[in-house]
């Protein structure tokens, strides 16, 4: 069994930054394709970025290219998401996810591709 768990968020205002981290457990587990997803206030789950186990190949939803960077270190296990130019917009509970596989070139953009979870850490962006 492995458990993510986010830590980073909170309240920024417009136009602010944050990083965001995800760290599984246990520590020893490397082969974890990851990814982060929010859902905003009545809104549906999105996906916001991925990245491949071996690093390298990301992937981006439209709504934060150019402001967002997922990144990861591997010799710590820790997968990052740098968030800039923070708008109202981008207020959400953040997730991280993941899922153990032994291709280190993909990353996955299906939420149902997942199969650990975070609990969610909460992003507020104030005006």
């Amino acid at each position: 069994q492995v458990q993510l768990a986010e830590s980073g968020g909170g309240l920024v205002q417009v136009g602010g930054s944050l990083r965001l981290s995800c760290t599984p457990a246990p520590r020893t587990v490397s082969n974890i394709a990851m990814g982060w997803f929010r859902q905003g206030p009545g809104k549906e789950r999105e996906l916001v970025a991925a990245i491949n186990w071996g690093g390298g190949r990301t992937y981006y939803g439209n709504s934060v290219k150019g402001r967002f960077a997922i990144s990861r270190d591997n010799a710590e296990n820790t997968v990052y998401l740098q968030m800039n130019d923070l708008s109202p917009d981008d207020t959400a509970v953040y997730y991280c996810a993941g899922k153990v596989t032994d291709n280190r070139m993909d990353f996955y953009i299906h939420s149902r591709t997942y199969t650990y979870w975070g609990r969610g850490t909460q992003v507020t962006v104030s005006t």
